[in-house]
């Protein structure tokens, strides 16, 4: 369980401290110290994180003591000089400029996400730095929000939370507030992965048809677990009641859900995102439902993030956004967080990471 934040500050102050307590501490000890991999640390992050890297006596801990507030780029060129080991969250943009500005030092980064592409990999790789990443531990915690998510825009729960709020809600009406179920349809995934399985295997018991995806290739292995059969993006796009996007951002799939996709998807199709929202042409999207040519669509990922209060999506009822909640559990931002402090002290020491990312 989250820590209180009194109990989170006090945990911040002895991540900090202990590397200064210059009173209570020999010469040679504080010597002995000093010598240790400088770390810094971007975020406030969960308290199992920090604990694992405090306790472990093998670094020099500094961070960013908000959890409100990313760090200023300004200040966090300042922070990286000199430093051995980086942990970031997606906020930060990892890139050249950042990179030279902590210098040769620096010989292990590791993210607290799934997703890397605030991660510059090529001037990663140039310069010989081993990055971790925090897959797997997030898997049932997104699969669960994207059902959550699903369900909220298909049977339009915020629509009908309103109504009945603001008295909407003033007698039964036949047709008043019906959407779509999920029994007897066909679900489709874009980008079959551990996600994509942990979703379908969630979505199985409300009595799914048929299970459809595509991706870069067939993956047998992780279809057969849900019984889903490869298609290409044509079919995806034309036999799915319900699409939900669950591939990385990369070079080849961004934009890729475009008015090419949903020009081709029922008029009763129900659109999902909580991959990234890079994948996702807004304006295509936006059109897509104003003309009815999809029925509704929930996004917990958008571009950019977060998304102004003003953008054309929010004045739609068939649109369900999110502020990027998916992996937001306690057990799930603790896991996270200890994944990326350890993959950051094994690969201070050299040893192989937890989760490292092969570039």
């Amino acid at each position: 369980m989250w820590c209180s934040s009194v109990a989170l500050c006090r945990l911040q102050r002895i991540a900090v401290t202990p590397l200064n307590i210059a009173g209570c501490l020999t010469g040679n000890i504080r010597r002995e110290m000093s010598t240790l991999p400088r770390v810094y640390v971007t975020r406030q992050i969960p308290p199992e994180g920090v604990k694992i890297l405090c306790e472990s006596g093998q670094v020099q801990l500094e961070l960013w003591d908000s959890d409100d507030v990313p760090v200023p780029r300004k200040k966090l060129l300042e922070k990286v000089k000199g430093v051995d080991g980086l942990l970031c969250v997606l906020t930060e943009k990892i890139d050249a400029e950042l990179l030279d500005a902590a210098g040769p030092n620096l010989k292990v980064l590791t993210t607290m996400s799934v997703g890397f592409d605030h991660l510059s990999l090529e001037e990663l790789k140039k310069r010989g730095i081993r990055v971790g990443y925090t897959p797997d531990v997030l898997t049932d915690a997104v699969a669960e929000l994207t059902v959550a998510l699903l369900l909220a825009t298909s049977r339009r729960l915020i629509e009908a939370t309103h109504e009945a709020k603001s008295g909407g809600w003033d007698t039964w009406r036949t047709l008043w507030l019906c959407g779509y179920e999920l029994a007897n349809s066909t679900v489709g995934i874009l980008g079959l992965g551990r996600i994509g399985v942990s979703i379908a295997e969630r979505l199985s018991p409300f009595k799914v048809k048929k299970f459809i995806y595509t991706d870069v290739a067939p993956r047998p292995d992780l279809a057969k677990a849900i019984n889903a059969e490869f298609v290409s993006m044509d079919e995806l796009a034309k036999q799915s009641d319900f699409l939900a996007v669950c591939c990385a951002l990369t070079p080849e799939t961004k934009e890729i859900c475009n008015k090419d996709l949903f020009s081709k998807m029922k008029n009763t199709s129900i659109f999902i995102n909580t991959s990234r929202g890079g994948v996702v042409n807004q304006e295509d999207l936006y059109d897509a439902l104003v003309t009815g040519q999809i029925a509704a669509a929930g996004l917990d990922v958008t571009v950019p993030e977060p998304l102004p209060t003003n953008h054309p999506l929010f004045t739609l009822k068939n649109c369900v956004i999110l502020p990027h909640i998916a992996s937001a559990t306690y057990t799930t931002r603790n896991n996270m967080s200890a994944l990326a402090a350890n993959n950051l002290l094994l690969g201070l020491r050299g040893e192989p990471m937890i989760k490292e990312l092969k570039l």
